[in-house]
This record gives C-alpha cells, sequence and structure tokens, in this order.
C-alpha cells in the first residue's frame, strides 16, 4: 500500500472494498449507495469520525436486524492475521466492522462476544469490548480470563489490552482506575507469555495501573520478579520504565535484582 496519513484510509476505496465483499455474501446490500455516502460524508471528517461514520452507513444499509447484520460482517472477515501486528499493519479495514460492534452491538451479548473474537484475530477488539466491560462487567471479565489462556495470541492480547486502565485513544475504564483486582487474575495467566506481542501489552496495562495504584502496582511486580524467567523479566522492564526514569528506588532495585 502506498503512503498516505492514516485518516485517508478510510475514504471511498475502503467503502468499495467492504461493499464489494459484503455483496459477495448479501446480494441485497446498496453497494453504490454506501459508497457515494461514504465518500460525501467522511471528506471533512477525522480519523475516529471516519470509522464511526462508516459503521452508522454499514447500520443503514445493512439488515435492522442486529444478528442478521453481524453474521453478514463476521462472513467478510478472511483469512485469521498469523503475524504478530498491530490494529494498522494488518487488516485495517475491520476497524468500521468493529466499530459497528461497539456502537450497536451492547443488547447483544453473546453474539457481541463471538464476534469480537473473530475480529481481533484479524485487527483488534480492544476498543470495542469496552462498552460491554462497562455494561457487563463480571461476564466480560470471565470471558476475557478465558480468553488469557487461548492458543491464538490476538485473543490472548486482547485480554490485556482490553482492561487496560488507560487505553490510548480510548475512554478510561473508571472501574480499573479505582481499583485493579480485577485486571490481576488476567495478567498472572500472561506473566510469562512467549509472545512479545502479548507481553508487551501485559507491562503497558502494569504501566497504567502504576500510573493511578502504585502500591498494587509495584506490589504485583516485586511478586513476579521472583524466580522469573526471561520473557517476565522483560514485561517487568517495560513496565517499570517509567518509574526507572524517575529514579524511583524500588523500581531501580526490581531491575538491579533481575
Amino acid at each position: 500500500m502506498a503512503y498516505k496519513k492514516l485518516k485517508y484510509w478510510f475514504d471511498k476505496d475502503l467503502a468499495i472494498l467492504l461493499a464489494e465483499k459484503i455483496q459477495k455474501v448479501y446480494d441485497r446490500f446498496d453497494a453504490q449507495g454506501f459508497i457515494q455516502q461514504t465518500a460525501d460524508g467522511v471528506e471533512d471528517l477525522e480519523l475516529k469520525a471516519r470509522v464511526e461514520f462508516m459503521a452508522d452507513n454499514l447500520k443503514e444499509k445493512l439488515p435492522q436486524d442486529y444478528r442478521k447484520a453481524i453474521r453478514i460482517l463476521t462472513r467478510i472477515l478472511g483469512p485469521e492475521n498469523e503475524n504478530e501486528t498491530g490494529m494498522f499493519t494488518q487488516g485495517y479495514w475491520v476497524m468500521p466492522i468493529a466499530k459497528y460492534v461497539e456502537k450497536y452491538g451492547l443488547d447483544h451479548f453473546e453474539d457481541s462476544i463471538a464476534a469480537i473474537e473473530d475480529i481481533t484475530k484479524r485487527n483488534t477488539g480492544e476498543y470495542c469490548i469496552r462498552p460491554f466491560i462497562e455494561k457487563y462487567p463480571q461476564k466480560t471479565l470471565a470471558i476475557m480470563k478465558k480468553w488469557s489462556t487461548d492458543k491464538n495470541v490476538h485473543v490472548r492480547r486482547l485480554s490485556s489490552e482490553g482492561l487496560r486502565p488507560r487505553l490510548p485513544w480510548a475512554a478510561k475504564l473508571d472501574r480499573f482506575i479505582e481499583n485493579p483486582q480485577p485486571v490481576l487474575a488476567v495478567l498472572n495467566n500472561l506473566k510469562d507469555d512467549d509472545s512479545r506481542f502479548v507481553q508487551k501489552s501485559v507491562a503497558n496495562n502494569l504501566n497504567d495501573i502504576l500510573k493511578d495504584n502504585y502500591q498494587i502496582g509495584i506490589e504485583i511486580i516485586q511478586k513476579w520478579s521472583k524466580g522469573a524467567a526471561r520473557n517476565r523479566k522483560w514485561i517487568i522492564k517495560h513496565a517499570l520504565r517509567n518509574e526507572v526514569k524517575k529514579g524511583n528506588p524500588a523500581a531501580l532495585k526490581i531491575i538491579d535484582n533481575r
């Protein structure tokens, strides 16, 4: 793909791509209307607004029955991403579908959770999972704990990244800023993960926790540092990067004793 500013990926060309994919599985889709409406509507919008506009356009053109619509959308997702890459490296075109689930799927828990799991294997579900955490905290946390032991690296990463209290570009999860303890059960399952993709997410989650609940964060890191093998050591070092920069004696001691 030739280089262009990120927001311009979500344009008429992407509308054409989505329309062609959808028409193959749903021949009543108003492809021309979707393409023209997107082209006219996104021109003056920034990135997030463009993604949301396209999600709203999908809502208008797909069956109004959410279950029927999400079945159509999950059928076009294609092969899973086999690489450990982020959301703008591969599968960026899935983002309007993720936004559709985030915005319109909240009253359809089982169908939406299944869709989010499929989406994250191609792009990421880290944003669209968050309203479900807010509305169904216990049910969603139980699923994310299960995801933390999944064989798919993207699903395991989602279990951590989706629970980050201060995920960039997302609304804060105030419940975990107030009390991050529920997140720790998921992170404990991932503390020795072999994937650097997952390790980075776990470290960033811990870094978030340290910002608001320093004592809880440093205590879990101290606990993890005992008998830590190579993967966990990397997580600890990355999680403590800001504390080390500040010259925090506790953080420096943990790093020195690794």
